[in-house]
């Protein structure tokens, strides 16, 4: 489940190409304002968790306004010592047809909670002996094909705590489809898109959707079963799911919820693939889930029937791996919950969260209260960031009071340059954090949430002064970061800190475009070798322009066999300039090709990104934007949405009446292409945009 927010520059890509992050867990920029209080979060509000304070909370929680705004359907069910507390839909099913959600009745996708049900059917097979999670997955599976060079293999438990060092490789455009009629196997789909090991396994934490892939792989082979027939003989019945599947077919297909985009937009019914997706293709209903949640907080056991041994529950309550306390990462089949301002991520309690186009969830479950809450809705919205504060606060606050913090040495300014760096998201390339020592204390700046400071509040543990999270970092024996964790932008990986760019002989320190250039080769875009030349003012051709834009913000090369231009064939930067128009960035020249050895002119340039982001930022916006020199008509409203937003170098500044001469019509350098992207990844775009919409009055204040 990965939704959308990574930097803003690549909102609109990532919409239209990565609609696929889909099992991956999503980012949760800007969901909500940090510091807000959520509805129904109230000190007075606390109250014993019974069926009519439930029912109470859940009356005013989705009768708010801000709450009703995000919403088509929900379901939720609360379970506590063995029994319902409460089950209750709320909204439609289905809009049009105007049928209400039955918390027993009406089916969801379930997406990333479908992970927990493997991880189940995993430690299942451990207990029979028939699966040891420090073994190599290799056993299980045979053979495979990657590459890994670290001398360390993969194994069972890396699969299940999201450690494999896996190259990201989430579900493709191509998965999403409405051919029902298709089979495609587990088996066949891992061979085809088996990753590379990228870093040691083992080492770092980066949410992986083809791990739990590989994980129900393996469940198959080690039981000899095809999954979700595994899944219906040894989870689903002993427990009475008789609702829940992973074959889009029969009542399930039936009773399955309407999905809708973020603006209310019924979506058409959609077929994924693998046909079953043990990462992210559960379909379920609340009912099910709260039967399932009951049996786990039991030790394992509905009625007179066994799931798991107890110690099995144990193991997957624990959590494996952290960069500080208050910052977990996973368990075996959950995750760390959304952090709380001041209070972190609690260890106390172990969730899962899911997103598939048009489909949300989260499943918390808090062991030592015996206490587990579902939530499961078909709009794309910010829903469960809202839900879960509200519901914590006024059920258990102790879990949202501030962290208490031992004593620690404050840093000095010289160790904490050990900090200092750009860092990049594991899961999302296009999230950059840079991170400088300013006036002795740490920034931190993004495209998203832009500059603020990182208060230290312990060895490695820092508050984020304007979201007022924990952000932590990991360090190696000399004191040098390595990864840090951001659980804002994105909780669900490791940032890792780069090398120091070392520049060229042609870009020393002292150039003008120098940072910019060293950021690229902090960040793997560029040869990070100091003896080589880069020749800054040089043109950059269009298929290199394509390709830079594109590979930067984590869009892979599109696989399309027919290219849309004949002077594609053969070149080297042919799927990304084939991916790029269907994208939409590209359309072509007036001769019918694309042109790629040629250099790129500025405007050229200029109305490639703005295709890709005009959704988001209409021209309306940029209307009164000053330009000098001359751009031709067909550029002028690209040409104003980069200068508004800062996309050019140093070399480029106002004139004395506010107006920037873009040299629209000249090549794009290579050092100009540089500071582009360096800004792409660095300026926060919605302020800026935010500005240029303030009333001149509002704007003094």
């Amino acid at each position: 489940m990965l939704r959308r927010r990574s930097a803003l520059w690549t909102k609109t890509v990532l919409t239209a190409a990565l609609v696929l992050t889909l099992t991956a867990p999503a980012v949760q920029a800007a969901a909500v304002p940090a510091a807000s209080a959520p509805p129904a979060a109230t000190a007075a509000a606390v109250k014993p968790l019974t069926t009519e304070n439930a029912a109470a909370f859940l009356k005013q929680f989705f009768s708010s306004d801000e709450v009703k705004a995000q919403l088509a359907g929900a379901v939720v069910v609360v379970v506590k010592d063995g029994k319902t507390v409460i089950e209750e839909g709320f909204g439609f099913a289905d809009k049009a047809a105007k049928s209400k959600v039955d918390p027993d009745q009406t089916v969801f996708r379930l997406a990333s909670v479908s992970k927990t049900f493997t991880a189940a059917a995993a430690m299942q097979l451990v207990e029979q002996g028939k699966l040891d999670l420090k073994a190599d997955f290799q056993t299980y599976t045979g053979p495979m094909s990657f590459d890994n060079p670290f001398g360390v293999p993969v194994t069972v438990e890396n699969l299940l705590t999201h450690t494999t060092g896996f190259r990201i490789q989430d579900p493709q455009p191509e998965d999403i489809n409405d051919n029902f009629t298709a089979k495609v196997s587990i088996e066949d789909y891992v061979v085809k898109h088996m990753p590379p090991v990228v870093r040691e396994p083992g080492t770092s934490y980066m949410y992986d959707n083809f791990a739990s892939l590989l994980l129900g792989l393996v469940v198959e082979k080690a039981s000899g079963m095809a999954f979700e027939d595994y899944m219906a003989k040894n989870v689903f019945a002993p427990l009475n799911m008789n609702s829940s599947g992973y074959l889009l077919e029969g009542k399930l297909k039936d009773k399955l919820a309407t999905a809708y985009d973020a603006t209310g937009k019924a979506l058409d019914l959609y077929t994924v693939t693998p046909t079953v997706m043990p990462h992210g293709g559960m379909l379920s209903t609340a009912g099910d889930v709260g039967k399932f949640m009951t049996a786990f907080l039991n030790g394992g056991t509905l009625g007179n029937n066994r799931i798991l041994a107890a110690s099995s529950v144990d193991a997957m309550k624990e959590y494996r791996s952290s960069i500080h306390p208050l910052l977990p990462n996973t368990t075996y089949g959950f995750e760390a919950p959304i952090q709380l301002p001041g209070a972190g991520s609690s260890s106390k309690i172990i969730t899962k969260a899911g997103d598939l186009i048009g489909f949300s969830s989260y499943m918390f479950l808090i062991p030592e209260q015996n206490t587990g809450v579902f939530i499961g809705y078909n709009q794309q919205s910010a829903l469960r960031e809202l839900f879960y504060p509200a519901f914590i606060q006024t059920f258990f606050p102790q879990y949202a009071a501030p962290a208490k913090l031992d004593s620690f040495k404050p840093l000095s300014a010289a160790a904490l340059d050990g900090f200092a760096g750009y860092y990049m998201d594991l899961r999302l390339k296009s999230l950059v954090s840079t991170v400088a020592v300013q006036d002795g204390a740490l920034t931190i700046s993004d495209a998203l949430l832009g500059s603020r400071k990182l208060r230290q509040v312990d060895d490695n543990l820092f508050v984020d002064e304007l979201t007022k999270k924990f952000t932590g970092f990991e360090l190696n024996a000399d004191g040098q970061s390595t990864y840090l964790k951001e659980p804002y932008l994105n909780p669900y990986s490791y940032e890792q800190k780069g090398p120091d760019g070392v520049g060229y002989a042609d870009v020393p320190a002292s150039h003008p475009y120098a940072t910019p250039v060293m950021m690229l080769q902090s960040l793997g875009y560029l040869p990070n070798d100091a003896t080589l030349s880069f020749e800054p003012d040089a043109g950059i051709t269009r298929a290199e322009y394509v390709r830079l834009m594109l590979e930067s913000s984590g869009v892979k090369e599109s696989k399309t066999a027919k290219l849309a231009f004949a002077d594609l064939q053969g070149h080297p930067a042919a799927g990304y300039v084939q991916m790029a128009v269907e994208l939409g960035m590209v359309l072509g020249t007036a001769d019918g090709k694309f042109q790629p050895d040629r250099v790129i002119t500025r405007q050229e340039a200029a109305v490639m990104v703005w295709r890709l982001l005009t959704a988001q930022y209409p021209d309306k916006l940029f209307q009164k934007v000053k330009l000098a020199g001359n751009t031709d008509k067909w550029a002028v409203p690209a040409v104003k949405m980069s200068v508004a937003l800062g996309l050019y170098g140093p070399d480029f500044k106002p004139d004395a009446k506010g107006a920037v001469d873009y040299k629209s019509r000249e090549a794009l350098s290579k050092k100009e292409n540089a500071a582009i992207l360096y800004a792409l990844f660095t300026n926060p775009l919605n302020q800026i945009v935010a500005g240029l919409t303030e009333k001149p009055a509002e704007a003094g204040k």
